[in-house]
């Protein structure tokens, strides 16, 4: 494929300015699919505009319109699909009016074309955003997540309370977890929901003992695989490659990236991704397992891995594949017998749902999920001052490196004077500072070598070109040392300063160190990124806080400190660089769900004294502390990073959605050249001190014993004993609404009634808006303190749970300061604090999407059942941890007793 553009095919004269066109408009709307809501709506705006243009145009060239029902075979499938694909990303939100496409094209080309309404005013900001993101090109340290035997209390307590669901932020749709179920690269890996992972292995030995061709359930040969919104407009066959051509081969003649041809899907920056990962055979045998094959043992099985989120997973298919009239419908080789790249695409269509969720993207995003590495992009003009010496750094460290120069709108790759093709991938493959002795000067001078994919005669023309004038100031040695040749094989050097003048975009993708091997490391002599990693979520009431805007919440999101202890070793500052990346999960494969991207980005505080900041920080510190740097801005891209130069010292890292309440789950990564350390600035779980603010004067003990042990004759009856029933009436009798008849009540019940609210010298006016406890809340009392496990209360522990249950009720009174009778979910970890239990964000996730509402609201009744079932399990885990050395021990029966009980 050429770089931005679909894959080009000899067309008749008369066709070629539909061609032309189709190909720009593809080309523009492709690289703005990814582009903020507004965007959408502007697309929206002359989406009748250009399906009227595009019909004009069609019918002009070869009289036919898309909208006629004409027999298909009077054009070439590939012009209409490109067409279709114009008007199917066409569309979002908002938007109006009319307008000519000829106008947009004209302003896009800078003829001065004028745009109607407000769309005029948007579209310099539309054409930045494109030409930032439009050309784009993890080892995991989470929490310590021991099993049963060896559970730390906060992964106990999330466990009991409840699992891990996200709901989908404003709009309500629910986010389903990364589906695992490929399982990880040799770890066996296994995710909730899936009774076995797809093993290749074990696939292909069950096939070839049973003599059948693997057919895979889970991506079905149907047209749901293809698409999610629509149906297909025509019927398509699924064959496998023996159907398709009589000897079909995985490779024929290797990888190459002649072996990428685009088809009609809309995915061109896929096809970039993998055109560039072909030059690397290392990775690309990461990703393209060297045991797929047609020959030995087929049967119908292949397997592709690819990295998500901090993990390799290996992806299994059936081989399968979507055609129309007996060829390939979408991504394919030039070689028609060959099939690695059209079953690759289909292993990433699964991965993400379907091969319609692969329309639109960037090839930063694919290169990621090649290499679990981050990408930067740079735009050489006005890049940062140092330039030179990043790349040669990101050289330095086996970076994939990429460059280009701007398309002409008008010509399809057209050659510059000094032979560079624009709107084409190149390749950046060696980095040196080399030694030249002219008769007037000598010195270091940097070069670049840069490759065009496409291996051919088209070379630079200039100075250090193939034989030029420049390499007789080159001693032989250094000539040898850089293996230099002068073939017309695509590949050339050229100076630093040539490079700045004739190219203007750089993309970088950083490896991260589990991509690269050791021995190679040494055997080449380079080096690798230090890396630190954590996943995260943001929980809707919980640690969704919403930007530094958004001050009272700002503190609730999760906070990440890194600690820089070594400067790089050759800067001048004596600074660190960092690369900082914060990336959204799981959004692409949700599209079928209306899951689009959150705007997301970070801020980075320094810390003078950490020892001495409380854990999290506080509102507070955010209100008279301003950040040190930031993420560029907030953008709805599944990743946003950025390259800084920080000192030495300690930082902390909130990543944040723009809004708060909006839900996701994210993975923070931070590359640097010297070792970093990153952990969760969050505290820790247990038991701290109860608010004054929420305790009682006592009465005198004699009195009180007195009072409480005729309260509980006249209800517990004979047996001295109270179960959740009669609790219940009790509980409900002291706490509710009305209170009007409370000089009515009798006199034991008034009695529980003091003990629960405390000891009023007046009649106690209205409480708040309360219906009753239920069973499940009562019971859970019962249980708390139901020692000897008869499913009722004696005297003892009743007197113990009334303790609690006065505070926990002066604790919600305190913070439901509108008397609605529900608390906001983000003042749940200040009320638990305050009713004497520390919480963490992960123990504060799972209370609150386990107790509360939709709109992150917390009842009274649901906050009695939190504090019961927190302080149930902390008593249950401390009893264990007899050490205190935060690790528990239980038999499969303690386990099931306790949490079934409590």
């Amino acid at each position: 494929m050429r770089y931005g553009h679909p894959s080009t095919v000899n067309l008749p004269i008369r066709r070629r300015r539909l061609k032309l066109f189709t190909q720009y408009c593809c080309w523009w709307v492709v690289h703005l699919v990814d582009v903020d809501m507004a965007f959408k709506g502007f697309f929206k705006a002359i989406k009748k505009e250009v399906q009227k243009e595009v019909n004009n145009q069609l019918e002009k060239h070869t009289g036919i319109r898309l909208d006629d029902g004409g027999d298909p075979e009077h054009v070439r499938r590939q012009d209409v699909s490109m067409v279709e694909g114009v008007l199917g990303l066409l569309g979002g939100g908002g938007g109006g009016g009319g307008g000519g496409l000829q106008g947009l094209i004209n302003a896009i080309q800078g003829a001065g074309g004028v745009l109607p309404g407000n769309i005029q005013k948007l579209l310099p900001g539309i054409l930045k955003v494109a030409e930032i993101i439009g050309h784009g090109m993890g080892d995991d340290t989470p929490r310590n997540q021991q099993k049963a035997d060896g559970s730390y209390i906060d992964d106990f307590i999330k466990t009991v309370v409840g699992g891990r669901k996200i709901h989908g932020g404003s709009s309500g749709k629910k986010v389903m977890p990364l589906d695992n179920r490929y399982g990880e690269r040799g770890s066996g890996f296994r995710s909730r929901g899936y009774e076995t992972v797809q093993d290749f292995e074990k696939i292909k030995e069950k096939c070839l003992a049973e003599g059948v061709l693997f057919e895979d359930d889970e991506f079905p040969a149907e047209d749901s695989t293809i698409f999610f919104s629509r149906s297909a407009r025509r019927p398509f066959q699924w064959r496998r490659p023996h159907e398709i051509v009589g000897d079909p081969q995985f490779f024929v003649e290797g990888a190459s990236r002649f072996d990428v041809k685009q088809g009609e899907l809309g995915d061109c920056w896929l096809l970039a991704a993998v055109a560039n990962l072909t030059m690397n055979e290392t990775l690309f045998h990461q990703v393209v397992p060297e045991d797929n094959s047609f020959e030995n043992g087929y049967c119908g099985v292949f397997h592709f891995r690819f990295w998500q989120y901090g993990r390799w997973v290996d992806v299994v298919v059936d081989d399968r594949l979507p055609t129309y009239g007996g060829k390939l419908v979408f991504m394919h080789s030039e070689d028609s017998n060959e099939f690695w790249s059209a079953l690759l695409e289909k292993a990433y269509a699964k991965l993400h749902g379907s091969y319609e969720a692969l329309k639109g993207g960037t090839t930063c995003e694919a290169l990621e999920d090649f290499t679990g590495g981050v990408t930067e992009m740079y735009e050489v003009e006005n890049g940062p001052p140092n330039l030179y010496k990043i790349i040669a750094k990101a050289y330095e460290r086996s970076s994939f490196m990429g460059c280009s120069i701007e398309p002409d709108p008008n010509v399809v790759e057209a050659e510059t004077p000094m032979g560079l093709i624009r709107g084409h991938a190149y390749s950046i493959t060696d980095v040196k500072l080399v030694d030249i002795e002219t008769p007037r000067v000598s010195g270091k001078i940097p070069l670049l070598r840069i490759r065009n994919p496409w291996g051919n005669e088209a070379e630079w023309k200039g100075a250090w070109s193939d034989g030029s004038a420049e390499w007789q100031f080159i001693q032989d040695e250094a000539k040898e040392d850089l293996g230099l040749t002068f073939d017309a094989d695509g590949e050339f050097w050229m100076s630093f300063k040539d490079f700045q003048r004739h190219f203007q975009r750089v993309e970088i993708c950083n490896l991260s160190p589990d991509s690269l091997e050791e021995d190679e490391l040494e055997e080449t002599g380079k080096k690798k990124w230090e890396m630190s990693v954590h996943e995260g979520a943001w929980i809707r009431g919980a640690t969704a806080g919403g930007c530094r805007n958004y001050l009272e919440t700002f503190a609730f999101n999760p906070q990440y400190i890194i600690n820089l202890e070594d400067a790089d070793e050759d800067d001048e500052d004596a600074k660190c660089t960092v690369i900082i990346a914060l990336m959204q999960k799981n959004r692409r494969a949700q599209r079928k769900l209306g899951v689009e991207c959150l705007t997301i980005g970070f801020a980075i505080y320094h810390l003078s004294d950490p020892e001495s900041m409380p854990k999290p920080l506080p509102m507070k510190f955010f209100k008279f502390n301003a950040s040190v740097a930031r993420s560029p801005t907030f953008i709805n891209l599944r990743e946003v990073s950025c390259r800084f130069k920080l000192p030495p010292g300690t930082y902390c890292i909130v990543p944040s959605t723009f809004e708060p309440n909006e839900e996701g789950e994210f993975i923070l990564r931070v590359f640097s050249e010297t070792k970093n350390h990153m952990i969760e600035n969050d505290g820790d779980v247990g038991i701290g001190e109860v608010d004054d603010r929420v305790k009682e004067d006592e009465p005198q003990e004699d009195e009180n014993t007195k009072r409480i042990q005729e309260f509980f004759r006249t209800v517990a009856g004979e047996d001295m004993e109270i179960d959740w029933s009669e609790l219940k009436e009790v509980l409900d009798l002291a706490l509710k609404r009305d209170m009007e008849d409370y000089e009515h009540t009798p006199k034991s019940k008034s009695c529980m009634y003091n003990l629960v609210c405390g000891h009023p010298k007046t009649p106690p006016k209205e409480e708040f808006a309360f219906e009753g406890f239920s069973k499940d809340v009562c019971r859970s009392m019962v249980a708390l303190m139901d020692v000897d496990r008869t499913g009722k209360l004696g005297l003892d522990e009743f007197v113990q749970l009334w303790k609690s249950v006065r505070t926990w009720k002066n604790v919600f009174k305190m913070f439901d300061r509108d008397n609605s009778g529900q608390l906001s979910s983000f003042e749940l970890r200040q009320a638990l604090t305050s009713a004497g239990y520390q919480v963490n964000n992960h123990v504060l996730q799972s209370l609150v999407l386990r107790y509360g509402d939709k709109e992150g609201q917390i009842t009274f009744d649901d906050f009695i059942m939190c504090a019961v079932k927190l302080k149930a399990m902390i008593e249950i885990f401390k009893e264990r941890d007899v050490d205190s050395t935060n690790e528990a021990t239980f038999t499969m029966e303690d386990w099931v007793e306790k949490t079934l009980y409590s």
